[in-house]
């Protein structure tokens, strides 16, 4: 497997908080999401900030992968120079891949997406063809089971879908050699899976010895980062940014929601930090949907333009509102 730096994937600096990690996400995801995207890389590139953001946004993954990020750039660095008579300055994107830290890599990244799943990519392997003899199966012994990471958007979850799995089983031949075998199902995910949810297909993982039955693949529903909402439960939230007057006088905005846009009302003075719910517009359960909620951000313009400025100041000397009266009780 080869190292991804997940920083550059974001376009972000190593010292970025997870508010910049958060943004840059949101930027991308924005451009490359499937649905709206015209991009032919679209979907490839939507799931590669999704690790991304996945492992950058989670404080204990982070600090693990910066770990072997800098194992790896060490050791590339060294490597590079050794090899070319590179400056130490050189930009790491310019280096040669090592193998064992590429190695240390892919161990830690399948400790976060599952046992023997190599990420996004849907490859996954049965059998270790490491593993000593006296760790094989027995010849009366089922195949091995088989876990792996199942990414889903939010949309996806609304109805059943039928998707596309792809991985790869590892076995030994007669001799002794290991035979890799690809293999390719088209999965019904039926409507209201959670995130984390399991969904078992019996039979379709390693091949068992002799007449012993095959193992079982197990999918594990993992929700794809949105980059409007944010997932609480069955509940969904979205930022709705509305300028000093909306809020104050009341409007009407187009809200996306997961099944297009509905005009929501926005009532007069109105508060930042505000919820607003609108029913039933959430994820959907096996019983029931949840709700989505607006959450309200009052913004102001970057820049107050020469027209408008003569405006804010004949509102600030008559407008006797004063956001800090609380501080002198």
């Amino acid at each position: 497997m080869n190292f991804k730096d997940y920083y550059t994937v974001l376009g972000i600096e190593p010292q970025a908080d997870v508010k910049a990690v958060k943004a840059a996400y949101k930027k991308l995801a924005v451009k490359y999401h499937p649905d709206v995207s015209k991009h032919d890389d679209a979907e490839e590139k939507f799931k590669e900030i999704g690790e991304a953001y996945a492992i950058l946004s989670n404080a204990k993954k982070r600090a693990e992968y910066d770990e072997v990020r800098h194992h790896h750039l060490n050791r590339s660095q060294h490597n590079y120079a050794g090899q070319a008579g590179a400056s130490a300055g050189q930009h790491w994107g310019q280096q040669q891949s090592d193998p064992q830290s590429d190695q240390e890599f892919a161990d830690f990244f399948n400790s976060i997406f599952g046992a023997r799943h190599s990420g996004f990519d849907s490859r996954h392997s049965g059998f270790d063809p490491n593993q000593q003899h006296h760790g094989r199966q027995s010849q009366h012994d089922k195949g091995q089971d088989i876990e792996m990471e199942f990414p889903m958007f939010l949309e996806e979850t609304l109805t059943d879908t039928l998707k596309p799995v792809s991985f790869t089983l590892q076995q030994r031949d007669a001799h002794g050699q290991v035979v890799e075998h690809p293999k390719s199902l088209k999965v019904n995910i039926p409507a209201g899976v959670s995130n984390g949810e399991r969904i078992r297909l019996k039979g379709q993982g390693g091949p068992g010895q002799t007449k012993a039955d095959n193992g079982d693949l197990y999918l594990k529903i993992r929700y794809a980062p949105h980059p409007l909402f944010d997932v609480d439960g069955r509940n969904l939230t979205i930022v709705v940014p509305v300028s000093p007057w909306e809020a104050v006088l009341g409007t009407k905005v187009k809200l996306p929601t997961l099944t297009g846009h509905i005009q929501l009302s926005i009532p007069a003075n109105s508060q930042s930090g505000q919820r607003l719910r609108i029913k039933g517009k959430g994820l959907l359960s096996k019983k029931e949907q949840g709700d989505l909620f607006a959450l309200l951000k009052i913004v102001v313009p970057a820049v107050a333009d020469e027209a408008s400025k003569p405006l804010w100041t004949e509102l600030a000397e008559k407008n006797t509102f004063d956001p800090r009266a609380s501080w002198s009780k």
